[in-house]
């Protein structure tokens, strides 16, 4: 008897990372791009990807991608979409899932970066990029702001440890708008997710403002006690 999965059409299978960041300095959300080094397109702008091996799942095949270009385990990373028209990539017939990551930008070995060719480029300038890149950037980009309305993966891209003033800075680079202080800061006290430290950032101002830190346990209870995340601000 033939099997029957011998006369089907082979097609190839890959991951393609978008990987977010966010620069507390220049308060911009960045995407880490590389150059391609293979045909077809080779030295364009890319997202990291990799086609997935026969003996690894899709999201094991993300990670691994993201690991080998930053080093980084345990990182927020999600699945966002199947890519599959049939001329979505010029060197074959190759269907791709997406998967967007938030990542803290000071916890990368700069030294790894560079030797991977990977820039940071700002998400409101980026280049020209192969294939439909673009579009799956476009899409994970929306999916993002989606999701810091209704849960706090905000704090994936944040250091330990922060002030007010960069957690809405942070806030308004994902929206790419301004948004009401005082708003912002009655919603993010009143959930009680937050834990006020001694320590103060003095770096932009001499009274200095306090830090702050996440503490995930909170956010747990508060969704036991039915309570849901909310910073959908104007």
């Amino acid at each position: 008897m033939t099997n029957y999965y011998e006369v089907l059409d082979k097609n190839l299978v890959a991951v393609d990372c978008v990987i977010f960041g966010y620069d507390i300095s220049d308060k911009e959300l960045k995407l880490l791009l590389v150059k391609r080094k293979f045909e077809p397109e080779y030295g364009k702008w890319t997202l990291p990807g990799g086609f997935v091996k026969k003996d690894e799942g899709v999201l094991e095949a993300a990670c691994r991608v993201l690991y080998q270009l930053t080093s980084l385990k345990d990182v927020y990373m999600e699945q966002s979409y199947a890519w599959g028209d049939v001329d979505r990539d010029s060197g074959g017939r190759v269907i791709t899932i997406s998967h967007f990551a938030l990542i803290k930008t000071h916890e990368l070995d700069p030294v790894m970066i560079e030797a991977s060719v990977a820039h940071w480029r700002s998400i409101s300038r980026l280049p020209k990029l192969i294939f439909d890149h673009r579009r799956i950037i476009d899409r994970a980009y929306k999916e993002l702001i989606d999701r810091i309305k209704v849960k706090p993966v905000g704090f994936e891209l944040l250091p330990e440890k922060f002030t007010l003033v960069q957690l809405q800075d942070l806030y308004e680079a994902i929206y790419q708008r301004k948004i009401d202080k005082r708003n912002f800061r009655k919603k993010i006290i009143s959930m009680n997710l937050l834990e006020k430290m001694d320590e103060k950032e003095k770096e932009t101002s001499k009274k200095g403002a306090y830090y702050y830190r996440f503490i995930p346990s909170r956010y747990e209870d508060f969704k036991r006690q039915g309570f849901y995340f909310n910073l959908d601000v104007q």
